[in-house]
């Protein structure tokens, strides 16, 4: 069954390039972001590898937690380690599961039906702190990842849990924001005393800062 928006994300117990993990204790009140690999030594994925790592202090600011995955054992994924520190300049500090025996992918439902069974789709799964799927994404191999995209969703997702509010077309951290229809506008004069504009009786706008900025 495929994984949808809103379900609990599935508990694994599998090796990782840091030790055996089990996934909703290793996550531990923290976002996460799984993201799988077709295989290990693949050029777009190398790039993206070492992209993660990079952006460690925008993972730790918004409290996520990265974590790869890849079918290749532990020992494989060390040695692809090297290459990605020799060629993107950056060490990962981030797990990577070895899940050899596609026991991850087919329960996250990233082996395509009509691709080699060894061989996962390019997924991406963000997860809340309550264990919560809240963003798939699937890219096909020849594209690489935008992990900018992804910060941006997920400071939209954290922005809004914490206010009545949805983040319209192309928003960036600190742009206007749309207030939810469900509000009142009493109510939205009392959680938004800024002041807020009435494009139309279903389109109010309001400037808010994402938790993450």
């Amino acid at each position: 069954m495929a994984i949808q928006l809103g379900q609990i994300a599935p508990d694994f117990e599998q090796d990782s390039t840091h030790g055996r993990i089990s996934f909703h204790d290793w996550l531990s009140g923290s976002w996460g972001v799984l993201f799988s690999h077709p295989k290990n030594f693949t050029p777009v994925c190398t790039t993206e590898l070492g992209e993660v790592a990079k952006l460690r202090p925008e993972w730790d600011k918004r409290n996520v937690k990265p974590i790869g995955l890849s079918v290749d054992p532990v020992e494989a994924h060390h040695k692809w380690e090297l290459d990605i520190h020799e060629t993107q300049g950056t060490k990962l500090d981030f797990p990577m599961i070895a899940d050899a025996n596609a026991r991850v992918s087919a329960l996250y439902d990233m082996i395509h039906p009509e691709s080699d069974p060894t061989v996962t789709v390019r997924s991406v799964f963000v997860i809340d702190p309550l264990r919560k799927v809240r963003l798939i994404l699937t890219y096909p191999p020849s594209t690489g990842r935008n992990f900018a995209e992804i910060l941006r969703a997920i400071d939209s997702l954290q922005l809004t849990d914490a206010h009545s509010i949805a983040t319209p077309v192309n928003w960036e951290p600190g742009e206007p924001v749309v207030i939810s229809p469900k509000l009142s506008d009493e109510e939205a004069s009392r959680q938004f005393p800024q002041g807020y504009k009435t494009l139309k009786p279903y389109l109010r706008v309001v400037d808010l800062q994402a938790p993450g900025q």
